[in-house]
C-alpha cells in the first residue's frame, strides 16, 4: 500500500477482496449515476461525489461502528482520491476524533478495475446495498 497523502492510503482490489466482510470495513463509493447500470460492490454505501460534501455528516453517522473506510469511484482516480480527502479534512477540521475513523483508504483502479478483474458485482437498486455481491 503507497501513501497518497496524509492519513490516506491504497488498497489493491485484491486486498479489499479478502477484508471487505469484515465488520469494520465500510466501502463507499462516490460515483454518480453511473452505479445505478454498472452494479457495484456488494455491500457498499453510495454517497454521489456530486453532493459528498453536503453529506458528509451522514456519511459519518452511518459509519460510527466502523474504523476503515475504502473509498472508490470509477477508476478512483479523481472523485473517489477526492472524498477520501474531503472526509479526512472533514474529521480534523471539527475534531472528530470520537468518531472511530482510524484508515481512510483509496481502492485503486476503482470499480472499473475490481469488475474487470472478475470479482463479484451486486445489481440491486438499493442505495445502501446490503448484498454480498453475485
Amino acid at each position: 500500500m503507497k501513501k497518497m497523502a496524509r492519513s490516506i492510503s491504497y488498497i489493491t482490489g485484491s486486498q479489499l477482496l479478502s477484508i471487505r466482510r469484515q465488520p469494520n470495513i465500510a466501502i463507499i463509493d462516490v460515483r454518480d449515476d453511473e452505479r445505478s447500470y454498472d452494479g457495484h460492490i456488494g455491500g457498499s454505501l453510495h454517497f454521489a461525489s456530486d453532493s459528498f460534501s453536503e453529506n458528509i455528516s451522514n456519511l459519518v453517522q452511518q459509519v460510527k461502528d466502523k474504523d476503515t473506510l475504502v473509498f472508490h469511484c470509477a477508476l478512483s482516480q479523481v472523485r473517489g482520491p477526492t472524498c477520501a480527502r474531503r472526509l479526512a479534512n472533514y474529521l480534523e477540521d471539527f475534531k472528530k476524533d470520537d468518531a472511530g475513523i482510524k484508515n481512510i483508504m483509496v481502492l485503486e483502479r476503482g470499480f472499473n478495475g475490481w469488475e474487470a478483474s472478475g470479482r463479484p458485482v451486486c445489481r440491486c437498486s438499493d442505495v445502501h446495498c446490503k448484498g454480498e455481491g453475485a
